[in-house]
This record gives C-alpha cells, structure tokens and sequence, in this order.
C-alpha cells in the first residue's frame, strides 16, 4: 500500500512537472507568434528591432502611433502639450486610422497627458527610421520629410504671443535632431 501511495504521489508530481513546462512552451510560443505579428503590423523583419519595439510596449494594436512619437514629442518639447497641440496630433491619428476608444487611441491619450520617458522618444526615433528604410517601408505610409512637416506645425501650433505661431529655441533644436535622425542612413 504505501508503494502504491509513494507511486501515487511520484505519478502526481511529475504530471505537475509536464504541466507546468506544456505552459510554458505555450507562453514562449505565443510571444513568438506575437513578435512575428508585430514585427509584420511595422513593417520590420530584424528580430532585435521588433523586440526592441514590444520592449517600449507597442503591441499590434498600438504600433500604428510610432510614426506620431516625433510629434508627441515636440508637442511636450515646451512643458506640456496645448490644446492646438493636441487637436493636431489627434486629427493627423484619426486620418491614419486610429480609431476613437481604440487600443491606439487610448495609448496616444496617455501620452499627450503625461509625458513619456525621454528614452522612449529616443528609441522610437531609431525605430521609425528602421521602418521607413525597411523594404516594406509602405507600413509607414510617411516619408521623413513629411513627419518633420508635421512636427513643424505642431511646433507653430501654440507658439509665441498672441497668436504669432513663434518656435522657440528648444523647439527649433529639437525639430532639427529629428529631422537629422530621421533621414540618418546610417545604422545603429
């Protein structure tokens, strides 16, 4: 009897085992198959870039706003981002396909209402010029010249006195390092 017992427990413990590592093959599977997914929403095939870019935490839903971080950026460059500031950008989202109580729509209200981490908009700088000079740069649907316009007038958007649409100093600096990282051939 207490053999049958000892086997019993024995049997128990290494279904429990088998269990445990079913799942976590399971989960490790599913991760691949969502960086893939991710990777293919980006239009990025480097394995270390999409991880880079589920690591900021972009998912399927939300990679569509990579292409605005520039914007958002600027937009927080003087301190806080205007109502004009914020009427743009969420114009500009809307025409790209970000859905009002989307996943997305949600994410870039988080933004323009409490600033993202200065790394955040330094590694996403990288990543969207990875994904306009990958071969499926379509994903983007943005040339840099074009973000770098956009960036501008969300700049202009509440600048200067009385309506003047003056960009500060910091602004002015801030558009010109995106725009030289954004159309940077080089690689990282």
């Amino acid at each position: 009897m207490a053999d049958n017992e000892a086997r019993a427990r024995e049997d128990e413990y290494f279904w429990r085992k088998d269990q445990e590592l079913i799942a976590k093959m399971q989960r490790a599977a599913a991760a691949e198959q969502a960086q893939r997914e991710l990777g293919a929403k980006a239009g990025l095939n480097d394995p270390e870039v999409v991880q880079e870019l589920a690591a900021l935490g972009f998912t399927t839903d939300t990679v569509d706003l990579l292409p605005l971080m520039p914007l958002i950026q600027v937009a927080w460059a003087d301190g806080g981002v205007s109502d004009a500031e914020r009427q743009l950008i969420m114009t500009l989202a809307r025409s790209r396909g970000v859905a009002e109580a989307s996943a997305s729509d949600r994410q870039l209200s988080t933004w323009l209402a409490t600033r993202p981490d200065a790394h955040v908009f330094t590694r996403s700088t990288r990543l969207i010029r990875a994904m306009l000079t990958s071969p499926t740069a379509s994903q983007a649907n943005m040339a840099p010249d074009e973000l770098v316009r956009y960036c501008e007038e969300i700049a202009a958007a509440s600048g200067g006195i009385l309506g003047m649409k003056k960009i500060s100093a910091e602004e002015r600096a801030l558009l010109a390092q995106i725009a030289t990282e954004l159309k940077s051939r080089k690689a990282e």
